[in-house]
């Protein structure tokens, strides 16, 4: 028997058109490893917001109940062809009841439970996932367990792949996220020395008071002496950036090139041969990543991405991290949230244009039933 809901669609035509609306969407009983979720909670991330809304006219849409309506601009148009004319589902990951299981044992052992999952339509009221990537909460809530997967596998990722590497520090972009205060904490627990650059004094003290030691803001004019003191200090040459667009990048390149020439007992025409590496892994600026090579040859700028990562690490060290997260849900891992909608209210213009903005500390938590 097939259960129906409400979901968010996402649609943008050839003409650059996007329609983001609530309709319905129908499931059938799931079989074999399947579970079926009635979703309760799930949090607006960035990765969401890429298919959600991407760099579309939201200022000037059309809003009506359940529906916005607005303009996609070039190159972002071109540049999503291969999903003109779908239908797309939205929201990475959230938690819920299972309320019904396939044949397979393991999914028939999870009916009744909590759960986090990551089902690719978390804003919407039910969603089917496979139980292998289903974490059961136990006696942690929907609302406290709904981000147990992005930002906490995450944030411990980069700390995996900073040991993976050879490394025994991390620069981190727009550090005062919520992801970011995860990643203060892994780090302080994992002895993982941590440079967390930040725009606003307001963030830094944030940081500070969370037991920070190198929080450097970007807005004090001297900005770039207090990173090349950071990474002296730290010896920190791998780094992670949320932001993509701009030259931030390119400043912790410098800094990190001018501290290891620094170093140097005798003069190179190729710079240092300290390995330079930043990972970006978000385009919070939708504009172009600006790169002023003087940072000698030694250096890389790569993209991250959860997914590939996890395949990488193999299966011992993910269920070694969905473990740590499940048992630090409410403490390490925890996440905090500006502001409860429902799906329709997530589509009002006030609300969208507050959560398209992506401000530190101001995320949204959808609860699809309420």
């Amino acid at each position: 028997m097939a259960t129906t809901g409400k979901q968010i669609f996402s649609t943008l035509d050839a003409g650059g058109t996007l329609t983001v609306e609530v309709g319905e969407k129908s499931f059938d009983a799931p079989t074999g490893a399947q579970v079926l979720v009635k979703m309760e909670a799930a949090p607006i991330n960035p990765s969401d917001l890429a298919l959600l809304f991407s760099a579309a006219d939201l200022e000037n849409a059309e809003y009506t109940p359940g529906k916005i309506v607005a303009q996609m601009p070039e190159p972002f148009l071109s540049g999503a062809k291969g999903r003109h004319g779908q239908k797309s589902v939205v929201g990475n990951e959230g938690a819920g009841t299972v309320i019904a299981a396939g044949e397979d044992p393991a999914a028939q052992a999870l009916i009744g439970q909590r759960v986090a999952c990551v089902p690719g339509n978390a804003f919407g009221q039910y969603a089917v996932a496979p139980a292998a990537m289903c974490l059961p909460l136990g006696d942690i809530s929907s609302v406290d367990g709904a981000s147990a997967f992005v930002n906490p596998m995450t944030a411990l990722g980069f700390v995996e792949t900073a040991k993976m590497e050879g490394h025994n520090a991390i620069i981190h972009l727009a550090a005062a996220s919520n992801l970011g205060q995860m990643l203060n904490r892994i780090c302080q627990e994992d002895d993982m020395k941590l440079v967390n650059i930040v725009r606003k004094q307001e963030h830094a003290d944030l940081l500070k008071s969370q037991g920070a030691k190198y929080v450097v803001n970007s807005s004090d004019d001297d900005f770039m002496a207090q990173l090349r003191s950071a990474i002296d200090e730290t010896d920190a040459y791998l780094g992670f950036d949320p932001i993509g667009g701009g030259k931030m990048t390119d400043a912790v390149l410098k800094a990190m090139e001018q501290v290891a020439a620094g170093k140097m007992t005798e003069f190179s025409r190729y710079g240092s041969d300290q390995d330079k590496k930043m990972y970006m892994y978000g385009r919070l600026d939708l504009g172009p990543t600006i790169l002023t090579p003087s940072y000698g040859l030694q250096w890389t700028v790569s993209g991250w991405l959860l997914t590939p990562f996890l395949a990488k690490a193999g299966m011992e060290t993910v269920v070694r991290m969905r473990t740590r997260v499940l048992t630090n849900m409410k403490t390490t891992f925890a996440s905090n949230y500006k502001a409860h909608v429902n799906l329709e209210q997530m589509l009002e213009k006030e609300a969208a244009l507050d959560y398209r903005a992506m401000k530190t500390g101001e995320k949204y938590l959808v609860t699809p039933h309420s």
